[in-house]
C-alpha cells in the first residue's frame, strides 16, 4: 500500500469533516454547510447544486472522495479569483469589480448587461455579489456562452434559431 501524500491527507481530513453522515459521499446539504462565502449567510444552495453537478460522476447528487480534490481546487481557485477582483476588500463584488472580472475572463459586455447580471445574482438586493453568487454567475455565463458558441458556427456573435431550438438549447443546459 502506498503512503498517503500530505496534500491527499489534508484533503481526506477535510472530506471526512464535511461528510457528516460518514456515507463516503458529500451531499449538497453537507457541502453547503461546509462552504463559506465570507459572511454569516449560508452558501447559495443553487451554487452548491451547480458545483456538485460539475464534479459528480455517479449521478447521485453527491461527490465522492475521488472527485473531491478537483472540487476543492475549483472552489479554492474561485476564491482566489474573487479576492483578486474584490479590490476594496469589502467581501463582495460590486458592479465595477464584476465588469473588471468578466472583462478579464474575455467577456465584453455592456454596462446594461453587467447591471442585469448584478441584479440577477445579488441575492440580498444590496448592489453587490457575494462569493458564492459570483461563482454561480460565472458558471451560468460560461454555460450559456458555450451553448451560444455551439450555434454560432461562423463565429460572428450572431445566431439564428427558431423558438423550439432556443427552448431545447436552454432546457438541455445543466443549470
Amino acid at each position: 500500500m502506498s503512503a498517503i501524500m500530505p496534500d491527499e491527507k489534508f484533503l481526506w481530513n477535510v472530506f471526512q469533516s464535511v461528510d457528516k453522515d460518514k456515507s463516503g459521499h458529500i451531499s449538497a446539504a453537507e457541502l453547503q454547510e461546509a462552504l463559506s462565502n465570507g459572511t454569516w449567510s449560508a452558501f447559495n444552495s443553487e451554487t452548491v447544486r451547480l458545483i456538485i453537478g460539475m464534479f459528480e460522476r455517479e449521478n447521485r447528487g453527491t461527490v465522492s472522495f475521488q472527485d473531491f480534490g478537483a472540487l476543492w481546487k475549483y472552489v479554492t481557485d474561485w476564491q482566489n479569483c474573487f479576492y483578486a477582483f474584490d479590490t476594496n476588500n469589502s467581501g463582495n463584488i460590486d458592479k465595477n469589480e464584476l465588469k473588471s472580472a468578466l472583462s478579464t475572463f474575455g467577456y465584453r459586455l455592456s454596462d446594461q448587461m453587467i447591471q442585469i447580471l448584478l441584479h440577477k445574482f445579488d441575492r440580498f438586493g444590496q448592489g453587490n455579489i457575494l462569493f458564492d453568487d459570483f461563482i454561480q454567475c460565472c458558471i451560468v455565463l460560461q454555460t450559456l456562452t458555450e451553448a451560444f458558441k455551439y450555434h454560432d458556427t461562423d463565429r460572428k456573435g450572431v445566431i439564428t434559431i427558431d423558438y423550439e431550438q432556443f427552448l431545447r438549447m436552454v432546457f438541455s443546459l445543466k443549470l
